[in-house]
């Protein structure tokens, strides 16, 4: 089997030491093929909680995908979110704002949600969707093909539906046909896996939203801990069928560790090789 670790919203500047050092323990324990940091990776996106979660990552010894969130851009620093909303983000994670990390097992294609204009919602621009498309369609029949926002593409809870993606309708129908099989996000700290094609009439079956917590910070929910999502790829015996595992990882203060307390198995749809 073959896993990638997501940690979604770990927001430094509010992060629990001592959580911080579990989370490290068990993705070296995992050994995950990669690390998907699906943003608000920082509280205020100063420099010094940019240095503290680059730092954090090169000590995960796995390669980091990261996004930014929308607390990401400096908020009350106006010339800065205007003019240069992504130059700490930049300095610690990189030029490239949406990477593209493949495997023989796995296709990740992150997106880039946040605006310098919208302070907590995100957004997909048309040109977004069809570049995400476009690199989902060349994957390999083996590769389950995972796409990354921020801002979730469905909710469970009424007081969440404003935090959803703006264009996530076309977004959604555009990259399940093309052929995604996960859309992974964070931002609302709930931690949730659902069908697609039960929110979004007309989606193709067998293609899932799948959602975390906060890995490490204060700011969670009073019925979600701190929690991470672990997915394995996996085939059947015969071959015949693509399953994603999804296992969510809490926070348990007593054994002062990550523990499993969830674990779904997803069937993929077959997928044919792209052009």
């Amino acid at each position: 089997m073959t896993c990638l670790l997501q940690v979604s919203d770990p927001h430094f500047g509010t992060e629990q030491p001592e959580v911080l050092h579990a989370l490290e323990r068990l993705a070296h324990a995992l050994a995950p093929r990669a690390v998907l940091l699906s943003g608000d990776i920082t509280q205020r996106a100063t420099r010094r909680q940019f240095a503290a979660a680059r730092a954090f990552a090169n000590r995960l010894a796995a390669p980091v995908i990261a996004i930014p969130g929308n607390h990401d851009i400096p908020l009350f620093q106006l010339a800065a979110r205007v003019f240069a909303p992504y130059a700490r983000y930049s300095a610690a994670f990189g030029a490239d704002l949406e990477p593209v990390f493949a495997s023989d097992h796995w296709l990740v294609v992150t997106v880039n949600t946040t605006r310098w204009y919208r302070h907590e919602d995100g957004e997909v621009s048309p040109a977004q969707v069809e570049r995400v498309a476009a690199r989902l369609a060349q994957a390999t029949p083996s590769q389950v093909r995972v796409v990354v926002t921020h801002q979730p593409v469905l909710v469970t809870r009424p007081e969440d539906r404003q935090n959803r993606l703006h264009g996530r309708e076309a977004a959604v129908m555009r990259w399940t046909a093309a052929g995604a099989d996960l859309i992974v996000g964070g931002h609302i700290h709930l931690p949730f896996v659902r069908p697609l094609d039960e929110h979004f009439p007309g989606c193709p079956p067998m293609a899932w939203a799948v959602q975390a917590g906060t890995a490490v910070s204060t700011r969670v929910r009073w019925d979600a801990p701190n929690s991470v999502n672990l997915l394995r790829a996996e085939a059947t015996d015969d071959g015949a069928q693509r399953v994603c595992v999804v296992e969510r990882w809490d926070y348990s203060a007593a054994d002062q560790a990550f523990m499993p307390v969830d674990l779904v198995r997803l069937p993929l749809a077959s997928r044919a090789a792209g052009p």
